[in-house]
C-alpha cells in the first residue's frame, strides 16, 4: 500500500510540473518556473521511493499513463484545450491499460 501512496504523490508532482510548464511560458515567469522544478523534483523523488515496493515496468506505466491522461483532462478543464473523440478513446485505452496492469499483476509475478 505504501508504494501506491508514493506513486500517487509522484503523479501529483508530475501533474504540477507539467501543468506549470504551460503557465511558465518558456520559463519567463518565475513562480510557475519554480513550480515546474519543484513538481518534477517531487515526482522523481517519490517515484524512486515507489520502486522500493512496486516493480519498475508497472510503476513507470502507471506513472506515465495516469500522468498523461490526467494532464489531458487538466488541459481541457483549466486551459480550455479542445479534445476530440479519437483522443478521448486513446485516453480511455491508457486508463484501461493501467487498470489491467493492476488487475493482473499477481498473475505475472
Amino acid at each position: 500500500m505504501k508504494g501506491y501512496i508514493y506513486l500517487l504523490v509522484a503523479i501529483a508532482g508530475e501533474l504540477l510540473g507539467t501543468v506549470s510548464l504551460k503557465a511558465a511560458e518558456g520559463f519567463s515567469k518565475i513562480i510557475p518556473s519554480i513550480l515546474v522544478i519543484g513538481g518534477y523534483g517531487v515526482a522523481f523523488y517519490f517515484l524512486s521511493l515507489t520502486l522500493k515496493y512496486l516493480p519498475l515496468g508497472m510503476t513507470y506505466a502507471m506513472w506515465a499513463g495516469l500522468g498523461t491522461a490526467l494532464t489531458a483532462v487538466i488541459g481541457v478543464l483549466f486551459w480550455k484545450e479542445t479534445i476530440h473523440l479519437p483522443q478521448i478513446i486513446g485516453l480511455i485505452f491508457i486508463i484501461a491499460g493501467v487498470i489491467m496492469l493492476n488487475l493482473f499483476k499477481s498473475a505475472s509475478a
